[in-house]
C-alpha cells in the first residue's frame, strides 16, 4: 500500500484526504464517490462517500464528496476545504463557486480539452501549484472508450495518477466490482488512458 499524500488541510484536516466533486446529474457523481472509497478500502484504508443531496436530477448541479484515512474518520460533515477537486463538467466553472475552500496546495482535476488560462479561470488559479492543477478531455475519453459521455471512471483514473491517493490496480478493482464484466473493461480501459494522460502532462510540467 503507498503511503497517502499529506492533506493540505493541516491540522483541520488531521490525517484525513478529503476530496469534493462536482459535476451535474447524470455524469455519475455520487457514484465516482463511491468508486473511489471502495477503491482505498481495498487498499486497506478507511472511507467515505456521500453526496449533498438524495436526488440528482439530470443536468442539475451536483456535488458528492469522499473522505480517505488511513485510521477511524470521525466527521460527517459535508467537505468544506477539500483537498482535492474532480470537476466533471466545465461548465459549472461559471455557474457554481467549485473552488470554495480549496488551499493553495490543493489538487484540482477539470474534464476539459481547454486549459485553465482558455476556460477564464486562469487568474484564480495563478495562486494553485501549477503541477497540481490538470484538465483532461475526459468526455473525449469516455465517448472513445464507453460510447457514452459519462467521465466519472475516466476522471477517477487521471485522479490516481495526480495524487497518488489510491492507485490504478485498486480502481480498476472497484470498477470491476461495480459494472459487469464488458462494461467494467471499458471502463478500465478508459480510466487507463487519463491515468496515462495525466502521467504524460505531470513529466511535461516537470521538465518545462
Amino acid at each position: 500500500m503507498a503511503p497517502m499524500p499529506a492533506p493540505t488541510g493541516g491540522a483541520e484536516t488531521g490525517c484525513v484526504f478529503q476530496v469534493r466533486i462536482h459535476g451535474r446529474g447524470g455524469q455519475g457523481v455520487v457514484t465516482a464517490a463511491e468508486l473511489l472509497s471502495v477503491a482505498a478500502f481495498a487498499e486497506g484504508r478507511t472511507a467515505q462517500a456521500f453526496p449533498s443531496f438524495g436526488s440528482e436530477r439530470t443536468g442539475a448541479p451536483v456535488v458528492a464528496f469522499c473522505r480517505i484515512a488511513d485510521g477511524e474518520i470521525r466527521t460527517r460533515e459535508p467537505i468544506a476545504e477539500p483537498d482535492a477537486l474532480i470537476i466533471q463538467d466545465a461548465t459549472l466553472l461559471h455557474q457554481v463557486d467549485v473552488f470554495s475552500g480549496l488551499r493553495p496546495d490543493g489538487y484540482i482535476l477539470l474534464n476539459s480539452p481547454r486549459t485553465f488560462d482558455e476556460l477564464g479561470v486562469g487568474t484564480f488559479t495563478a495562486g494553485f501549484r501549477h503541477e497540481r492543477l490538470l484538465t483532461v478531455p475526459a468526455t473525449e475519453l469516455a465517448l472513445r472508450h464507453l460510447g457514452r459521455p459519462i467521465p466519472n471512471a475516466v476522471l477517477l483514473g487521471g485522479f490516481c495518477a495526480i495524487s497518488g491517493v489510491v492507485g490504478l490496480p485498486a480502481l480498476a478493482d472497484a470498477l470491476r466490482e461495480r459494472f459487469p464484466a464488458a462494461l467494467a473493461d471499458q471502463n478500465v480501459a478508459a480510466a487507463t488512458e487519463a491515468h496515462d494522460w495525466v502521467e504524460a502532462e505531470m513529466r511535461e510540467l516537470a521538465n518545462g
